[in-house]
């Protein structure tokens, strides 16, 4: 029994490490189970006021309370740019995102200044009031990164689709609308960017401008080399078609070299679990039996 401790112990912690990576693949890739992605082709989208009146009950009180927090200019422009990038482009985004971080930062105050869960500490209710404050940033972050990655893996098959587009005949306005329907499902983030460029168009807004404004949504430095490329084909009446060929060949061989970049990163990044996940497994399934027969022969000696 002494002896399969030490391999009761690796595979416990094989299992748990395998289910780690699993799960941080799954969110960082977005690699749904095919069970998960069949039900989504057949998902059924709410009506837009099918949300339960407590979840109308709180947005609107924190949109109450985020609208009475003062703001400086430069930071609302930052911020909202931000959520932005991050596909929250609502009016009322900006109040309800201020409203959640100070009813976060005062409840994680109230948290730690009363004896709900121990003694007061003064300190700590004030580290956690700053990390609470600070938090609903950094999820906003991350949210915009995720769909920036999610744009950017998309951006060379669209280029693709709209170089069959316009070689087909059509214009490149409506080459970018036929785009965004037929790729809705597939790549939702950036169809729905091309409907809002399509929008800005019909209201009148002048090409470059919305392409512009296409180019500060996403964020993306290959968007703006895009949108560069396009202002200038416009401009100088070159050849849309062959211009998106060639583009999409160059994003083509960004992500590839982008894959061999993190690719030479991986030996660098198994540093880490290697060390403290997987050495210290293999030590107790190693070491572990010659210790235990070190301390069985060691120890009737010692007693006498």
């Amino acid at each position: 029994m002494t002896l399969l401790l030490p391999l009761l112990a690796f595979v416990f912690a094989s299992l748990s490490i395998a289910a780690v990576g699993a799960r941080l693949l799954q969110h960082r890739y977005g690699l749904p189970a095919l069970v998960n992605r069949r039900l989504q082709e057949v998902r059924v989208e709410p009506a837009p006021g099918s949300t339960t009146p407590s979840a109308q009950a709180v947005v609107k009180a924190l949109k109450k309370v985020g609208s009475r927090v003062p703001r400086s200019p430069a930071e609302m422009g930052r911020l909202q740019l931000r959520m932005t990038q991050a596909g929250y482009r609502g009016p009322e985004a900006l109040p309800i995102f201020y409203g959640l971080r100070v009813v976060l930062a005062i409840a994680a105050f109230l948290l730690f200044a009363t004896p709900v869960l121990g003694r007061p500490d003064l300190v700590l209710a004030l580290a956690a009031l700053g990390v609470a404050y600070i938090l609903p940033g950094m999820v906003i972050a991350r949210l915009a990164k995720r769909r920036q990655h999610r744009i950017q893996l998309a951006l060379a098959d669209v280029l693709d689709l709209l170089v069959v587009c316009v070689e087909a005949g059509l214009g490149l306005d409506q080459a970018m609308v036929r785009v965004g329907q037929e790729l809705e499902f597939a790549f939702p983030d950036l169809a729905d960017e091309l409907r809002i460029v399509n929008l800005e168009l019909r209201a009148g807004k002048p090409r470059v401008e919305a392409l512009k404004n296409l180019a500060d949504r996403t964020g993306l430095d290959d968007v703006r080399s895009l949108v560069s490329m396009l202002v200038q084909t416009d401009r100088f009446g070159t050849s849309i078609a062959q211009s998106l060929r060639v583009h999409a060949d160059t994003l083509r061989t960004k992500r590839r070299q982008r894959a061999e970049e993190a690719a030479a990163k991986t030996g660098v990044k198994m540093v880490f679990p290697l060390v403290f996940c997987i050495f210290p497994a293999i030590w107790v399934v190693t070491i572990a039996p010659a210790a235990i027969k070190f301390i069985t022969v060691l120890m009737p000696m010692v007693k006498k």
